[in-house]
């Protein structure tokens, strides 16, 4: 019989492993690490092209 608090138990520690192997992953390797940190900026880049766009028109 399995106990609420052993699956309690047993979901942190593999979620836990999970977030472990998910960055160790990542930053494993340089390459694939410089570029998953280039891709932080994407956001901001549209801002930038349309802020010159905006300015261009004036």
């Amino acid at each position: 019989m399995v106990h609420s608090g052993d699956a309690k138990t047993f979901l942190l520690f593999l979620f836990f492993f999970t977030f472990i192997g998910i960055v160790l992953y990542v930053y494993a390797s340089r390459k694939r690490g410089r570029r998953l940190e280039s891709y932080k900026n994407i956001p901001f880049e549209d801002d930038d092209v349309a802020h010159r766009k905006d300015t261009d028109n004036e």
